[in-house]
């Protein structure tokens, strides 16, 4: 029978120390723990409080771990590892826990004779069982002689004690390239743990890219989903387990983590339930098979309702350049509703250096999508809203940018038209051939804080139902840039992902997290021609890329005199083409570019980011060293 999985996050995923991690699970919606041993051994709580603890907290505690290097070819060293499981037990009998997690071993002296490990194994267990306990046994991945999970329930299998079991970690497995199919033959009831980790595709030594790679699920590149079906197919019920070893998730804050965590085990199990649904299987093939613990699939996304800028007194000239019209004033705040096509900015004038504020997208259902967004623990954002203004549902994203449901105009359900909200000042968007051909907004650029790129992505992929559109690394002026894509499947609505993998020193006065809003066109030199004879500051780029894109494309001279004119950026894959033409940076922070896509390219000008960052710099050090002089 189908069930909503049973979640629990080993300790060693959140910062802080044990007393800072307990509550930090149990506040994210958590429904047990793993007890990572150094986390207890440097707690001032001894293990019965710490149970105490957990219970006043709703905490389970379903795995102590881990118990290391195990068997021995040497007698006496075997004897004094029993010895140390036996003081264990004794921790884990305080703990209130009944199952232990032990590793392959990656000693010298591991065994490599599977009957005489398997003999060792029925050995510990025969103690645990003694004692109401139970062995999980898991092989890792860089582990001496058991490395693989069939090499592990060889072992297990030949063991043949009903306290000992197996423990699947889904880094160990997938990271070997090992396929999980035969996973399915495997009786439910000697899989006695599932510990679940994502990570990106890295071509480097496996205990390093697990000890400082792993992400959590849906934040990397193994296909979870994919993984789980046959571990539930094999009829696994236990908890569901992060167990994520990452350098950044363990500094950061641990409830900020933890939320970020228990929403991609949601997102997974919605995953897992769909892919059995559109498989056909059913509910009798497996008494681990999950329902969707989510229950409120992502509405269809039909665009980008608006984007809304803070903005000091910069902005409103360019978007005038860039023909714009203000077509409305809000009636209580001081926002302006600026138009363009199906381009919609709103500039709000609350104070403060231009800035990205908030993103809305038109949802076919926003009553559903903000339901779906709660569920998957997203902030709700409090709001000051007057009598006849429209209700909206919003939420707040992890780098502190409002996300709104909106539906437009008259498809909008009674009392929440947000178009309503401003007095028309008239002005109508387009009149008299006003205008540079802009006809949409074609994606929203954010870069994101250092210790919150993953979340981000995992948020906006789940709560709005995005899928990853594409990844890349660039060398930036300043250092590695990291970017993610992620848009839904008719790319109406695209987000552009990105981060710098190191914090820079304070030498560059480079651009702090950049954000932009890609606007798009049919024609993009007829609209940078249009743009810059009405005044728009566009960039500036130098020769020495033209040059070099003359030598890669052989582009006709008069197009190449035209680009190089016009400031123009052209990448090229045998999809298509992505032009683009940036402004200079508004108030410190965020530009405005004009894009245009032929052909299928889906990418997002990552190829040229280096120049187009290089050019920001430039023009401002130019702007400062003005104003200096001044």
């Amino acid at each position: 029978m189908s069930r909503e999985p049973r979640t629990a996050i080993a300790t060693v995923c959140l910062s802080g120390a044990l007393e800072d991690k307990l509550p930090a699970a149990a506040a994210a919606g958590f429904d047990g723990v793993e007890i990572f041993e150094p986390d207890l051994v440097a707690s001032p709580m001894p293990p019965g409080e710490v149970r105490l603890r957990c219970a006043d907290l709703g905490l389970a505690i379903d795995l102590y771990q881990p118990f290391r290097d195990l068997d021995s070819t040497d007698p006496q060293r075997f004897a004094a590892n029993l010895r140390r499981a036996e003081h264990k037990f004794g921790v884990m009998e305080a703990l209130g826990t009944d199952t232990v997690l032990v590793c392959s071993s990656v000693a010298p002296d591991a065994v490599a004779e599977i009957d005489l490990l398997a003999e060792q194994l029925h050995a510990l267990a025969e103690r645990a069982a003694a004692r109401g306990l139970r062995i999980a046994y898991e092989a890792l991945a860089w582990g001496r002689q058991v490395n693989t999970y069939d090499r592990s329930w060889e072992a297990v299998r030949r063991a043949d004690h009903p306290a000992l079991g197996l423990c699947l970690d889904s880094f160990h497995i997938l990271s070997r390239g090992s396929d999980p199919a035969p996973i399915a033959e495997i009786p439910g009831e000697k899989l006695f743990f599932l510990q679940l980790a994502d990570a990106p595709h890295l071509a480097m030594d496996v205990l390093q890219w697990s000890r400082h790679h792993r992400l959590f699920p849906g934040q990397g590149a193994f296909d979870l989903p994919a993984f789980l079906e046959p571990v539930l197919r094999a009829g696994y019920t236990g908890p569901w387990s992060l167990e994520v070893f990452n350098d950044v998730f363990r500094q950061a804050d641990p409830a900020r983590a933890a939320v970020d965590a228990h929403r991609s085990l949601l997102a997974l199990a919605e995953a897992t339930a769909a892919r059995g649904e559109g498989s056909g299987q059913g509910s009798d093939q497996g008494s681990g098979l999950v329902t969707d613990p989510v229950a409120e699939p992502a509405p269809e996304l039909r665009g980008h309702a608006f984007v809304e800028l803070s903005a000091d007194e910069s902005l409103a000239p360019v978007l005038g350049a860039l023909g714009f019209t203000r077509t409305g004033l809000h009636r209580t705040k001081p926002v302006e509703r600026w138009e363009q096509g199906q381009a919609r900015i709103l500039v709000n004038r609350s104070g403060g250096p231009v800035a990205v504020a908030a993103l809305a997208v038109e949802s076919a259902d926003p009553p559903a999508a903000a339901r779906r967004a709660m569920r998957l623990s997203a902030p709700r954002l409090p709001r000051e809203r007057g009598p006849a203004e429209a209700d909206l549902a919003a939420v707040t994203a992890p780098d502190g940018t409002a996300l709104f449901f909106c539906r437009t105009g008259a498809r909008a359900v009674e009392g929440t038209d947000w178009t309503g909200d401003f007095v028309p000042t008239g002005e109508t968007a387009g009149r008299d051939g006003a205008g540079v051909g802009v006809t949409g907004i074609d994606h929203v650029g954010l870069a994101q804080p250092f210790d919150h790129f993953d979340e981000a992505a995992l948020f906006y992929r789940t709560v709005l139902g995005l899928e990853p559109a594409a990844t890349g690394e660039f060398a930036a002026p300043f250092g590695l840039v990291r970017s993610r894509a992620v848009a839904d499947p008719l790319r109406r609505v695209r987000l552009a992902l990105t981060v710098s993998l190191l914090r820079r020193g304070e030498w560059a006065p480079g651009v702090s997290e950049p954000q932009y809003v890609a606007l798009a066109v049919d024609d993009v030199l007829a609209a940078a021609r249009a743009a810059r004879a009405a005044g728009a500051p566009l960039l500036a780029i130098p020769d020495n890329y033209y040059a070099d894109l003359d030598a890669r494309l052989a582009l006709s001279p008069e197009r190449l005199a035209a680009y190089r004119d016009l400031g123009v950026l052209h990448e090229e894959t045998p999809e298509g083409a992505y032009l683009q033409v940036c402004t200079e940076v508004l108030g410190g922070r965020v530009f405005l570019a004009l894009v245009q896509r032929i052909g299928d390219h889906d990418g997002y000008g990552w190829t040229d980011a280096p120049v187009r960052m290089a050019a920001h710099r430039r023009r401002r050090l130019a702007r400062e060293h003005v104003r200096t002089r001044l």
